[in-house]
């Protein structure tokens, strides 16, 4: 049996053997898939206990009081109409908030269903794992080219030089960079003759396999960029290929950061940041990537803004071997009116939207200030924002409170277990996978179907099902949840055959909605999304930028009768097709981010703290979300702190410490290591299951990192969490 494993961003194809009673008894990596090759990690070969999983939800639950209930799906769905349609009737539709987990980005249903939940709720309180991680890249891709998902990527198989930032891909397996098997495009590139050099305050499995590690102190990446720039700028090592706009703002800004400068606030000494720019400039072809680390920081979108910024000043950009654009088989409209953040402000703080979500760092003041507007009811799916967002416990006492809550989520975790209402999707192997998301960051384009391999029990909806059936009791409806997919599935096709250039202008709706095959309405809405992209049948088999598809016509029976998946080639230069700035220019110098540099400059006179505390990421973890599967706990997959060892002398501390921060303060083991900076500590990421009815979880509980985060510290531009840089005191434990 063939699947893609929906457990992280990197896509990879499974082979999975099951028994007589449908357990995975075997998972291998499909070396017949042509983009991952055979690559599998822990979490991809734990995937069968994952489904089988004793404390997995196989039924709707109903709390009363303090307990629980097992009901039907009818009786459960009767619930939700009733909490909030009587919160709609008493406080209006600004009164529930929506919140949205990294999972929904792994799923069919989070793909098509999430948006169309959004729409029907009315709501403009939506929130999401995105500004707990990626927001600052979307925004500063939507300042420099127009467009928060124009996100270029390192295009891996034919660099000869990588510069990261903040990113562990051999731990997370890539992030905004879908990359299977990121260790051997890693090893090949250096066996190819070039170089990897990765900046991290801590020397990661990735720094490991790295020609050069350089310790960063945290947060502090942007002035580690600004100095590279002004290098580039100062001795003329620019080659700039594509149209730009701002450079001479660019020049003015970038004379306040010379290497000198930078080095006395990054740590890393100002002829090694004078080397690099060299050295990224003399590549035959570089790229530089940044990610997590640097996103979830206080100056999170300068850093990516200048990520893009050096990339464009080498010449890097739309460029085979630099950083390009995915073609993904689901294509996407131009955006047609400028980029743009701050439409909306949230009630209490004022903070500004970006690409419609409000910060979650600001979804506890929504719950507990009272007023007009008040969030009075909570609708989550697959997320656990307790112990994934800034001052978590603070938000798990604010969703205490509120009215009414329904979560779609598989388990009773540390944020459902305040739910009214419980709706638990199928297994992994009863749902369907598409990368919708995913595939629009991947080095090398591509596209994979698993249908369910599993039927579901009779009664038990579809996780698209359960979604769309959430959405149309949002706008008071009752009836088939198909005909939401039916509404969908006209209304694109309307759009599409009215629209000057589509591949199906002109065309006849009904008979195109005649030529879509598929068993559900989200295959149909698959199969018609494909037809209508870039390689689709519809599309006449030429792309965009005039180049053959390297496969036949795409549609979904395309994909089935292509089980492995298909190889859609090479990054192609597009940048033309994806700019959508006004001016139809890339950026250099956004009036936001220019304006933003000033906060960074007062950042230098400030007094900086002994110890500041970094998150880290697991290769057998996930978030929150699996901490219960035991054949993931265990060995490096612990909750423990990081600290060099001569920050344990220093301090007088023994097996165990207090960590101590404006927000809050935890217990936890120590582990002394050398591959951290002195004045650094570090906690991973999504643990703190002590009070969770998971039994493995709960029995390997951890901390919360996140009672030591502050949910007042943001990166200003984009509302992101800041995660990384966190001040702390770290003291012994007593007994």
């Amino acid at each position: 049996m063939l699947r893609t494993c929906p457990l992280c961003e990197a896509v990879c194809g499974l082979q999975l053997e099951l028994d007589e009673q449908d357990r995975v008894v075997a998972a291998r990596g499909d070396r017949d898939d042509p983009f991952s090759k055979g690559f599998i990690c822990p979490k991809g070969a734990s995937l069968g206990k994952l489904d089988e999983d004793p404390d997995l939800l196989r039924a709707p639950m109903i709390r009363e009081g303090d307990s629980w209930r097992e009901v039907g799906w009818d009786e459960a769905f009767e619930a939700v109409a009733a909490g909030l349609g009587g919160v709609f009737e008493r406080h209006g539709r600004e009164a529930v908030a929506l919140y949205a987990g990294n999972p929904t980005a792994h799923t069919v249903a989070g793909g098509l269903y999430l948006p169309l939940l959004l729409r029907s709720l009315g709501t403009r309180n939506f929130f999401s794992a995105s500004t707990a991680d990626q927001m600052p890249k979307h925004v500063s891709a939507g300042f420099m080219f127009g467009d928060p998902l124009s996100i270029p990527v390192p295009d891996l198989d034919r660099t000869d030089y990588l510069l990261m930032l903040g990113a562990n891909p051999l731990e997370s397996n890539g992030s905004l960079c879908t990359a299977p098997d990121f260790p051997g495009r890693m090893k090949a590139i250096r066996e190819r003759g070039g170089k990897v050099v990765v900046v991290d305050p801590r020397r990661t499995r990735t720094a490991d396999r790295a020609d050069e590690h350089l310790f960063i102190r945290p947060g502090t990446d942007p002035f580690l960029l600004f100095g590279i720039v002004h290098v580039l700028l100062a001795e003329d090592l620019t080659n700039i290929t594509v149209p730009v706009g701002g450079l001479d703002e660019l020049r003015a800004v970038a004379t306040l950061f010379p290497p000198e400068v930078a080095a006395s606030q990054t740590g890393v000494p100002a002829e090694t940041i004078t080397r690099i720019a060299r050295e990224v400039a003399g590549a035959k072809t570089a790229a530089v990537y940044a990610r997590i680390g640097t996103c979830t920081a206080e100056f999170g979108t300068l850093a990516q803004w200048l990520v893009d910024v050096i990339n464009v000043l080498t010449g890097n950009v739309d460029r085979p071997g630099g950083v390009m654009f995915a073609t993904p088989a689901i294509g996407r409209m131009r955006r047609s009116r400028p980029y743009r953040t701050g439409r909306w402000s949230s009630r209490v703080r004022g903070l500004p939207e970006a690409n419609g979500e409000l910060p979650v760092a600001t979804l506890a003041d929504e719950i507990t200030t009272p007023g007009e507007g008040q969030v009075r009811a909570v609708v989550t799916v697959a997320g656990n924002p307790v112990l994934s967002a800034p001052s978590g416990d603070r938000i798990g006492r604010a969703l205490s409170e509120v009215e009414f809550m329904v979560s779609v989520d598989r388990y009773l975790n540390e944020t459902t277990r305040h739910a009214n209402v419980v709706l638990p999707p199928p297994t992994t192997l009863q749902s369907p996978h598409y990368d919708f998301a995913l595939l629009g960051f991947a080095v090398r384009n591509y596209a994979r179907y698993s249908p369910p391999a599993l039927p579901l029990e009779d009664g038990r909806p579809s996780e698209a099902e359960i979604m769309a059936r959430l959405a149309m009791i949002a706008l008071g409806q009752t009836g088939d949840p198909a005909l939401a997919d039916e509404l969908v599935i006209g209304t694109t096709l309307q759009k599409a055959v009215a629209t000057s250039g589509s591949p199906v202008e002109g065309r006849d709706v009904a008979e195109l909605r005649a030529e879509l095959r598929g068993n559900t309405g989200a295959e149909l809405r698959l199969d018609m999304m494909l037809r209508l992209g870039p390689y689709g049948e519809w599309n006449g088999g030429t792309l965009s930028n005039g180049t053959a598809p390297q496969a036949p016509r795409l549609s979904l029976q395309t994909l089935l009768d292509n089980p492995h998946g298909i190889d859609l080639g090479p990054l192609q230069p597009q940048l033309e097709e994806r700019l959508s700035t006004e001016s139809r220019q890339i950026e250099l110098a956004p009036q936001q981010l220019v304006d933003d540099v000033a906060r960074l400059r007062e950042y230098i006179a400030r007094t900086q703290p002994e110890i500041l505390l970094i998150g880290r990421r697991q290769l057998r973890s996930n978030n929150s979300w699996m901490h219960n599967v035991s054949t993931l706990v265990g060995g490096s997959n612990t909750c423990t702190l990081h600290i060099h060892p001569d920050d344990v002398d220093r301090l007088g501390l023994s097996d165990h410490a207090v960590v101590k921060s404006a927000a809050g303060e935890v217990i936890v083991p120590l582990e002394p290591t050398d591959a951290i900076m002195p004045g650094v500590v570090s906690l991973p990421h999504g643990w703190g299951h002590a009070k969770s009815t998971q039994a493995v979880a709960s029995a390997n509980a951890g901390v919360n990192a996140n009672e030591l985060t502050d949910d007042s510290r943001i990166d200003v531009l984009s509302g992101n969490a800041v995660f990384n840089g966190v001040p702390v005191t770290v003291s012994p434990a007593t007994a």
